[in-house]
């Protein structure tokens, strides 16, 4: 039956209260964007640097007790290997963790450091889904997607629930738009559960934006063949899921692509004018309002999802180069 299980607003709110009673809210920035006052969530300010632990505890704190000494198996660029591996150590639970090869060393280190076993692969000739199922099977263990998952859909979209109440607490009301970073669509599609009146606006790299594509064609559009390289190693997802795409297509929501050099821009801009350290997947929401893909407007609420960045490729963003 659990594979049946859809996301729903409720599971959204059953999340939001887990997650308050063990971490505080993440900070919400407000900043002036031609001359609107925007928000911004800033996940990249969460205990691992990025969002993924709201969806890991949701899923790890459902599994049932005499289950969860054969712990977690998960597939992950780093994100969302940290947040299982967080939420496992803090409930005990082995965790085993599928990471790409180039995965960046910052997001291996942090995984490793958690007390998680990591497992390589290329991520251009081999399937992580596979490999992690694999293990799953051999070890009796709880699969975890790292966002085909309703339990992880449900759990991102706390970080709406607390941006809701963070805003009213500003005196911006609800938000009417979140603009939203989307590698396979899980903390997009708990957003679009959390708020339904807002607009949802998904934001990938140029190359990689498949749900882009696919909202607009109406069904899933995988990632092209050789697809260009980019910096945003936290979306570099190859299909999105059913799941995340059917929560998206339902609330109609769009998405738009940035290039690299606007991704950047949009790192400097976050240090420079909120001193916070954005990784380049977790900038794309923002690079879209700077480029002016998406223009500013009142209500608009913009998602920092992650700051797990390499410190050399960053010092060389931060430079210019």
């Amino acid at each position: 039956m659990t594979i049946l299980r859809q996301p729903t607003r409720a599971g959204v709110r059953d999340a939001a209260a887990k997650i308050a009673a063990v971490l505080p809210p993440s900070p919400l920035f407000v900043h002036p964007l031609g001359g609107v006052a925007v928000a911004f969530k800033a996940e990249c300010l969460q205990p691992v640097g990025a969002f993924k632990l709201r969806g890991a505890w949701h899923r790890l704190t459902a599994i049932a007790a005499d289950e969860r000494a054969r712990g977690v198996v998960a597939f992950s660029s780093g994100n969302h290997a940290q947040g299982v591996a967080w939420a496992a150590k803090r409930l005990g639970m082995p965790a085993v963790i599928v990471m790409p090869a180039d995965a960046p060393r910052v997001k291996r280190d942090a995984t490793l450091a958690l007390g998680a076993e990591v497992v390589s692969y290329d991520r251009m000739t081999e399937n992580r889904e596979k490999i992690a199922a694999h293990l799953a099977h051999a070890r009796g263990a709880v699969l975890v997607p790292s966002f085909d998952d309703a339990w992880v859909i449900e759990g991102q979209g706390s970080a709406a629930i607390e941006a809701v109440q963070q805003m009213e607490s500003a005196g911006l009301g609800a938000p009417l738009r979140i603009v939203v970073p989307c590698g396979g669509g899980g903390l997009a599609a708990g957003c679009a559960l959390a708020v339904p009146d807002a607009e949802i606006v998904v934001v990938e790299p140029e190359g990689w934006d498949d749900m882009r594509r696919s909202l607009e064609a109406g069904w899933i559009e995988p990632v092209a063949p050789e697809p260009p390289p980019t910096a945003c190693d936290a979306l570099q997802t190859l299909r999105v899921a059913e799941r995340t795409f059917e929560v998206l297509a339902r609330r109609d929501a769009r998405g738009v692509a940035v290039r690299e050099d606007e991704i950047a821009a949009a790192q400097r801009w976050a240090a420079a004018e909120l001193r916070v350290v954005v990784e380049p997947g977790g900038a794309v929401a923002l690079a879209a309002l700077l480029a002016g893909r998406i223009d500013p407007a009142p209500g608009t609420l913009v998602m920092l999802s992650g700051g797990n960045t390499d410190p050399a490729a960053y010092a060389r963003v931060l430079a210019g180069g």
